[in-house]
């Protein structure tokens, strides 16, 4: 029997080399939000005139403890579909675009201490998060789906990004 060389559009990534790179930007990403968030939430943020729907501070870390969860699984398997698949690098390139916004979101709001850059960079933000579904959804319909519960998030935090700085301007 003759057996076809591989080509690139039947090729995958290793198992280890998905797993790595779907969990280890998401990690970074939550390590590198977490310390320019952590330091201010006791002290900016506590002094901060906050509107009546705004969450108790501890629900935030399961909540994005949840939704990173969700985002490794997605961009996993994205990752393991074969390395030629059309539309595959560009929803990748898409995905990490809107996580390195995700920790710009952080340095802005808290790490400057300025609601109105955390607004500009989240409405950016926004609108990846809606590419990178879209980008996802032709390529495996569950790892678009999984993206959703970020996105309500993310569009509910603009709410509150746009309330918080509207009562402290």
């Amino acid at each position: 029997m003759t057996t076809l060389p591989e080509t690139s559009i039947d090729r995958r990534p290793p198992l280890w080399a998905a797993l790595a790179i779907a969990i280890l930007p998401v990690v970074a990403a939550s390590v590198a939000g977490s310390a320019a968030t952590v330091p201010q939430i006791p002290t900016w943020y506590a002094g901060l005139v906050k509107p009546a729907f705004n969450p108790p501070n501890w629900i935030f870390a399961p909540v994005w403890t949840t939704l990173f969860a969700l985002m490794a699984l997605a961009a996993f398997r994205i990752l393991r579909l074969p390395i030629g698949l059309p539309g595959r690098r560009r929803a990748l390139v898409v995905y990490h675009l809107q996580l390195l916004l995700n920790i710009g979101w952080s340095f802005a709001f808290f790490g400057a201490n300025s609601p109105v850059a955390g607004l500009a960079v989240i409405m950016v933000l926004l609108l990846l998060i809606a590419a990178t579904i879209a980008a996802f959804r032709p390529l495996d319909r569950l790892a678009s789906n999984l993206l959703w519960p970020y996105l309500a998030w993310v569009g509910f935090a603009t709410l509150l990004n746009a309330s918080i700085w509207w009562l402290n301007r």
